[in-house]
């Protein structure tokens, strides 16, 4: 028995180790991949040049390796917004400061097909855990940083992309307009995919909200790139996709930090830089 104790304020393990991922400091890069799916961060490190488990607890799944030479990790959220809080809270406690989510998603657009890859601009916060941050009416929007890495990852890996806002929900079935058990619906739910198509909102998912709220509050960089495994409006449904996004976010991590060198301590990348 002991009787050492931590603050409850702060809750780590007596060995230092974050309590919920149980990674410490130097457990993990800069940059931090976070797909929701743990057995996805196993099929992202698979092709980085090495690789190592930092940590495995709960649904966080944590891996540290090399990418092309660069420093990369990937963490596993788990479904939804809180726990998507939780890693980004723990994973910045031990130096992360760029996240990118590596996920799946339902597109609300006719021309969008199966497998594509959406890379999301900003979020409508449709969740509950970014609005225990902040008030409802503060902005959802990714780092341009990431976008253009993503956007020039995709391109590089010939890969079919689309950029637009994402809509986060906290349900996968009424929350995104399906019928709920039994065929429970309720009004609001089966109005929105109407009213999101008009705002010319790209696509459903569960994640990108909270994070790219949490990056703008904390100042860290922040994006998503996700799979389409549904169209909405075709009423499709595939998983297709997965290797392509996974590809996408590995090659952006490097560009990243290609572009962190050239930026050679200015504080913004531009295109000048390269000259």
């Amino acid at each position: 028995m002991t009787d050492k104790k931590v603050s409850a304020k702060k809750p780590v393990t007596l060995d230092r180790k974050q309590y919920h991922l149980e990674v410490k400091e130097g457990d993990v890069a800069r940059s931090v991949l976070i797909p929701g799916d743990p057995q996805r961060v196993e099929r992202i490190s698979a092709h980085w040049d090495s690789y190592r488990e930092a940590a495995s607890h709960r649904q966080f799944v944590t891996h540290t390796g090399k990418y092309k030479g660069k420093d990369i990790s990937a963490c596993s959220t788990g479904i939804g917004g809180p726990g998507t809080a939780i890693v980004i809270e723990e994973l910045a406690n031990v130096g992360a400061d760029t996240f990118l989510r590596i996920g799946s998603c339902a597109t609300l657009k006719e021309d969008v097909n199966i497998g594509d890859i959406i890379i999301t601009t900003g979020a409508v916060r449709l969740e509950g855990t970014s609005k225990q941050y902040v008030r409802q009416e503060y902005p959802a929007s990714a780092c341009y940083e990431v976008i253009l890495a993503f956007v020039e990852a995709a391109e590089t890996l010939g890969l079919t992309y689309h950029l637009g806002i994402s809509a986060s929900t906290d349900s996968f079935y009424l929350g995104q307009s399906r019928p709920g058990f039994n065929g429970y619906t309720q009004t609001m739910s089966e109005t929105l995919i109407q009213d999101l198509t008009k705002a010319n909102v790209m696509n459903f998912e569960m994640e990108a909200a909270t994070l790219l709220t949490l990056g703008n509050i904390y100042g860290f960089r922040t994006g998503a790139a996700c799979a389409v495994y549904a169209n909405r409006v075709r009423d499709e449904f595939a998983v297709r996709g997965e290797a392509d996004v996974i590809k996408c976010g590995n090659e952006a991590v490097k560009i990243l930090a290609e572009l962190d060198e050239q930026k050679d301590g200015k504080r913004y990348w531009h295109r000048r830089l390269n000259k």
